[in-house]
């Protein structure tokens, strides 16, 4: 079997084959993958890994794909821990092809299938209109520190240009939504969820693509609301969250706030779990687990939210 990491950059990909030890570097362009593409399907790997790069990665992504390799994009963090477990300290981007390499045969972790092009273009417009709030946000904040008029007048007309490139963006959204009716009936199926609306829909649309096809335990680790423990010997340690996707997260809570106030299946949950002691943080987020949990058993099973809900899998 022949195992692939590839590292990354914004001009070059570096690249590493288990177990002959091949490596060899190509341009990050077109030019470069044709090459990349042509000389692995010689190889024919078993699996090809490489780390997300901020975007650097999905066009070589997509040309792997399309020739019918098996391909897995995994969290950078997880790369350098997995280094250091092997003793790697040093790093440069031949190193890490190398590390990348190894990861793909002994961990070997699942490949996913390439979002389609209207799952990329949903993350693009999700990921911009977050990023225009946020610029929004900040401004907010100034203006509400600042006194003096002329630079108030500045701020004010910055905050109505974002709002209305936030504006643009739900448009796109709904544009992008209505080419395809599969598309349009997901946001449905999950906003007919008490608490989730169109932004949190969209986002998990266009950034959890697994939502329905993993178990209840996979996607709430994959999202990042699935405690680990921390014990050891005779030491309980406190349980705590981590990794995941952040951005789906942040949504997820926010939804989460919403249907412990309106929905009453989530509500009763977390009126329960106050009850029993719970601190409020700890009792929203094993909220934000439950409602994923039923959202993915809906996209799961094709039903509308309902009191009585599938929730396992």
């Amino acid at each position: 079997m022949v195992f692939v990491g590839i590292d990354v950059s914004k001009l070059q990909l570096d690249v590493h084959v288990r177990p002959s030890g091949d490596q060899w570097s190509v341009d990050n362009d077109t030019t470069g993958h044709a090459q990349l593409v042509k000389r692995l399907a010689a190889l024919t790997p078993t699996l090809v890994v490489l780390e997300a790069t901020g975007g650097y990665q999905n066009a070589v992504v997509a040309e792997l794909c399309s020739a019918n390799m098996a391909v897995a994009v995994v969290n950078p963090r997880q790369i350098r821990d997995f280094a250091k477990a092997t003793g790697t300290l040093a790093k440069t981007d031949t190193i890490d092809a190398a590390v990348l390499s190894l990861f793909s045969e002994r961990v070997r972790p699942e490949p996913r299938p390439i979002p389609d092009e209207i799952t990329l273009e949903i993350q693009a417009l999700v990921t911009r209109r977050r990023q225009l709030i946020d610029m929004r946000t900040a401004e907010k904040n100034r203006l509400s520190t600042c006194t003096v008029r002329p630079i108030r007048d500045s701020i004010e007309a910055i905050i109505r240009v974002l709002s209305q490139q936030i504006n643009g963006v739900d448009d796109d959204l709904d544009t992008t939504l209505r080419k395809s009716p599969v598309w349009r009936a997901k946001e449905d199926l999950l906003s007919s969820a008490s608490g989730v609306g169109k932004t949190t829909a969209r986002t998990l649309l266009g950034h959890l693509p697994e939502l329905g096809r993993l178990n209840r335990r996979e996607i709430a680790a994959l999202v990042g609301v699935a405690p680990f423990n921390d014990d050891s010997g005779k030491r309980k340690g406190q349980r705590r969250i981590r990794g995941g996707r952040a951005d789906v997260r942040g949504v997820l809570y926010m939804a989460t706030l919403v249907a412990t106030r309106h929905n009453p299946v989530i509500r009763g949950f977390y009126q329960r779990l106050i009850a029993a002691g719970k601190v409020p943080k700890v009792a929203l987020l094993a909220c934000a687990r439950k409602l994923l949990t039923v959202l993915n058993a809906m996209m799961r099973t094709n039903q509308s939210w309902r009191l009585d809900a599938p929730q396992a899998a």
